[in-house]
Order: C-alpha cells, then sequence, then structure tokens
C-alpha cells in the first residue's frame, strides 16, 4: 500500500482534528516544542477510546497513529506559513 493510498484509507475526521486541537494548543499556550510529541499521543490515543469504545493494542496504535500525522500536520503548516512569510516562529 502505497502513502496515497494509506491517506485515502485513513479516517480524515479524526487526522484534521487532531491537527487543528494541536496548532490551536502550541499557539494559545506556548508550549514547549519538546512536550508536543506527547501532547499529540496522549489526544490522539484519547480520541481513538472514545472511537472505538474500547481500548486494546489496536486502539493504542491507532492513537499514536493519530498522534503522528497530527505532528506531521502542524510541522507542515508551521512550515507553510514561516516560508511564505505570513508568519514568526515563535523560538522556545
Amino acid at each position: 500500500m502505497d502513502i496515497a493510498q494509506t491517506f485515502m484509507s485513513m479516517n480524515f475526521t479524526a487526522y484534521v482534528a487532531l491537527a487543528v486541537v494541536l496548532y490551536a494548543i502550541r499557539q494559545a499556550t506556548g508550549i514547549s516544542n519538546k512536550y508536543i510529541p506527547l501532547t499529540a499521543v496522549v489526544l490522539g490515543v484519547a480520541f481513538s477510546m472514545l472511537q472505538f469504545k474500547a481500548f486494546d493494542f489496536q486502539v493504542m496504535m491507532t492513537g499514536i497513529q493519530y498522534g503522528l500525522y497530527g505532528i506531521g500536520t502542524v510541522a507542515s503548516i508551521k512550515y507553510t506559513l514561516t516560508k511564505s512569510g505570513t508568519t514568526t516562529p515563535k523560538s522556545k
């Protein structure tokens, strides 16, 4: 399965929602960059537990996957905005 099929088959609602929440947390609180991955994984696992109404290994791995995709999206948005000159990155 290639990357395009992976993105097309995943639940975009969870992925986009987590990315927006992470970006909002980062902008509103100024949380240090070293805590963003941990925050993303915790939120991803919590959302996955709500989605599947259970907790097992597969739910945990899905939550971690959501968290990692969310981190990648936030980094992509930040990089794009920084390159276009729209915003300046916060240095922590």
